[in-house]
């Protein structure tokens, strides 16, 4: 903080030959004041005008000065050469204070404050001299516009004055007016200066720039990132503080926040998470069902922190495993398919003929998605399986959930087939998922027709979860009670014209169009006819049929039956909004080859709506056991990997010749 200048008093400085000098502008002052009277005439000037800033200047003689102050000073002696001082720390700058003072009345007006950072500086038209302290005790007369040092002690030369060109390092020195006794010297003459001003601080350097987009709300998890959090710990790796220490709003955007980062991912204690403040969870009116208020926890805010788009990133696949224990060794092309980058948000995995050891294959599902997935719901009727695994962070905003199941068989004691649905709210949109697995034969379109019939009437679903829009819900479709509706499984549907017919097809076929092969498809000429699946859609095809292969090759059927290649394994969807469902990729994997049927999936978007905390919430529910036997399968997979490493090492023997 820089000090203020030093004035002595004028009852201790001793008089030889006192100069005063005077403008032409302080002359007109001292006439007002009734002192030009007793003033003699001006009858020379006061030294060269060049080396002076002012027009004019007039000597005073020593009777003149004591008139006005009975003061003697001393000659003034030239100065050390300007040095460099050592920083004052805090103790010495508050002893100086103390000590100026107490010396002298303050310079600045008593009405007035001020900032304790900048110089102080004053723009007149005709500054008056002012004595200041050197370094021997003595007074020294200086120009104010000239007093600029780098320290107190340092005083530039004479000569110097009024030609310094340099900018001001610490102190430019102008008084306010003053009217203390002290200084009586300039009683009469100092009549409207301003009042002490502070100059702008300048930076030495130029200010990095910083991004002023702040609006990121979004949680920084697994797969979803924004951009401004991608060098983040590139940049802020060296700037981050320890967590204990206590920062101020202006520090911690200082000492934190980087070009590329943004402010509102630091604002929690170096959490990704978005701040919760006091006042929100003071304010309980979450509890009131309202999906726009404040804290509301499926409302609108927590929507846009983990969907900013609104769009639920969807996986829902089919597989008919025909019954066979042996699972395939991995699952990766299966369920993580190489043309998405990102996982998704859901995964929905429904199975026809499933392996009787079904814990078997949820391990293997919770063991393929890792830590960052957890098992929502899983259901069962007969062979028919279905799986819901969903991101651990997204548990909190699914209610319960509930399932139904139709036998579609004569004899209801074999559950072969039939279909399983299961229904949960996700925030405020409600899903619906069945899995069926419809009668099986080339000819029997009317039997597949009444299972279709009869699973749209006997589900019952939902149960304790409320309709998001019971206006729109009918009792005698099932479907029409669910904004959004996925149906897949093994309908059985076949492609007509025969083995040979369909060969043919697919040998000359390139680049994977399957238009002409569809055209015999009976599923798309019944959905066209609005026999089955009413309302429902279907992404294009462009894979070959997924039925019949033989085990463990990638040729169709070679027994004696030669059954006809078919697109048997279908996903369908329908929602109440016709946009609200976006498919983006529709395929099977041909890598899975222990089944005569290939594993068909889809990838969608899905638009999830803002919800009321009025339902039954799951409350973060999940199978915690098959989350830990997943974990550790991963685990001692990854170490016997290592294992075989190890042993190389271990066995190398090094000998020296």
């Amino acid at each position: 903080m820089p000090t203020k200048p030093v004035i002595m008093d004028p009852k201790h400085s001793v008089s030889q030959q006192p100069v005063a000098c005077v403008s032409p502008q302080s002359d007109t002052m001292l006439k007002e004041a009734g002192l030009k009277n007793e003033l003699p005439e001006r009858n020379e000037p006061c030294g060269n005008t060049s080396e002076f800033p002012f027009n004019r200047l007039l000597r005073l003689t020593t009777e003149e000065m004591k008139f006005n102050m009975k003061v003697k000073s001393i000659t003034p002696k030239p100065p050390r050469k300007p040095k460099l001082e050592r920083t004052f720390s805090l103790d010495e700058k508050g002893w100086r204070r103390r000590r100026f003072r107490t010396s002298q009345e303050s310079l600045t007006d008593p009405n007035e404050t001020g900032s304790s950072s900048g110089s102080l500086q004053e723009v007149t038209t005709s500054p008056p001299t002012l004595t200041t302290l050197a370094h021997d005790g003595s007074h020294t007369p200086h120009n104010f516009s000239s007093l600029q040092s780098t320290s107190l002690q340092d005083i530039p030369e004479p000569g110097d004055i009024g030609n310094n060109t340099d900018p001001p390092s610490s102190l430019e020195i102008i008084p306010p007016t003053v009217t203390s006794g002290s200084l009586e010297l300039l009683h009469g003459v100092t009549t409207s200066w301003n009042k002490l001003r502070l100059s702008k601080v300048l930076p030495p350097l130029a200010l990095p720039p910083l991004e002023l987009n702040v609006a990121s709300e979004t949680l920084r998890t697994t797969n979803k990132i924004d951009p401004d959090y991608i060098n983040y710990k590139h940049n802020a790796q060296s700037k981050l503080l320890r967590p204990g220490s206590s920062l101020s709003d202006g520090r911690l955007q200082s000492c934190v926040v980087c070009d590329n980062c943004s402010t509102t991912s630091l604002k929690s204690a170096f959490s990704l998470l978005t701040p919760i403040y006091s006042k929100d969870v003071r304010n309980r009116s979450y509890m009131e069902g309202n999906f726009s208020a404040s804290g509301a926890l499926l409302g609108v805010d927590e929507l846009t922190r983990y969907f900013p788009d609104g769009n639920l990133g969807l996986f829902v696949a089919t597989w008919n495993m025909q019954g066979q224990k042996e699972l395939p060794n991995n699952l990766d092309d299966f369920l993580l398919p190489s043309e998405a980058d990102c996982v998704q948000d859901m995964y929905v995995l429904g199975v026809q003929e499933g392996c009787s050891d079904r814990r078997e294959w949820e391990i293997r599902l919770q063991e393929t998605l890792g830590p960052h997935y957890v098992m929502l719901y899983s259901a069962a009727h007969g062979v028919l399986y279905m799986s819901v695994f969903i991101r651990r962070d997204l548990i909190w905003f699914c209610s319960e959930v509930e399932y139904s199941t139709v036998t579609t068989r004569i004899v209801s004691q074999i559950k072969t087939k039939g279909s399983l649905g299961v229904s949960f709210t996700f925030f405020g949109t409600s899903f619906l998922f069945i899995t069926s697995h419809f009668t099986s034969g080339d000819g029997k379109v009317s039997d597949r027709l009444l299972d279709y019939s009869k699973t749209i009437q006997a589900l019952t679903l939902p149960k304790n979860v409320p309709d998001t829009n019971p206006y729109l819900s009918s009792s005698l479709d099932v479907t029409s009670r669910f904004d959004e509706v996925f149906w897949f499984g093994d309908f059985n549907f076949r492609l007509n014209g025969g083995r040979m017919a369909v060969e043919s097809i697919l040998k000359q076929n390139l680049e994977m169009n399957m238009s002409e092969l569809l055209q015999h498809d009976q599923l798309i000429k019944e959905m066209k006819k609005g026999s089955i699946f009413k309302g429902f859609r279907e992404a294009d095809i462009h894979f070959f049929p997924s039925y019949k292969f033989d085990v463990g090759k990638d040729s169709y059927d070679s027994t004696s039956k030669q059954r006809t290649p078919s697109y048997t394994d279908r996903v369908v969807y329908k929602s109440r909004q016709i946009e609200d469902i976006y498919p983006i990729k529709y395929s099977s994997c041909p890598g899975i080859k222990t089944s005569d049927h290939r594993p068909v999936y889809g990838l969608f978007r899905v638009k999830v709506k803002p919800g009321r905390d009025n339902i039954p919430l799951a409350a973060g529910k999940f199978d915690r056991d098959l989350y830990l036997l997943g974990i550790r399968r991963r685990i001692s997979k990854e170490l016997q990997k290592q294992q075989p490493l190890k042993d190389q090492k271990s066995s190398m023997i090094c000998t020296v010749s």
